[in-house]
């Protein structure tokens, strides 16, 4: 898995691609989220398009990632998410936690 980031505005995207499994990946992804933290960026939109499977790990990365910037006032939003990870947010009921969005005009949009 790779991480990309760019900002939009105030919105800091973190671009991933590859499988979200864990691992080495997953400490790149939670040092994305915690650099941009503390360089004062708390609205992180994860743009999940090049993402085809996420497992359990995956999933806790993505929690951790949410509740990092949660502890500063900060919000994660998801956008472009397949099919097959949507099924999953639904089963695990984290659908419920995290915003979702279509696109990702839509979803930079939404941080107002």
């Amino acid at each position: 898995m790779s991480v990309l980031m760019r900002k939009v505005g105030a919105v800091c995207i973190l671009e991933l691609s590859g499988k979200l499994m864990g691992g080495a990946d997953a400490d790149e992804f939670k040092n994305s989220v915690r650099q941009l933290a503390s360089e004062g960026c708390v609205k992180v939109l994860v743009n999940l398009a090049g993402v085809p499977w996420v497992n359990s790990t995956g999933l806790g990365v993505l929690v951790a990632g949410y509740t990092s910037l949660r502890r500063e006032n900060g919000v994660l939003k998801l956008c472009n998410v397949s099919d097959r990870v949507q099924s999953i947010l639904m089963v695990t009921r984290l659908s419920t936690v995290f915003e979702t969005f279509g696109g990702e005009a839509e979803a930079v949009a939404s941080f107002g």
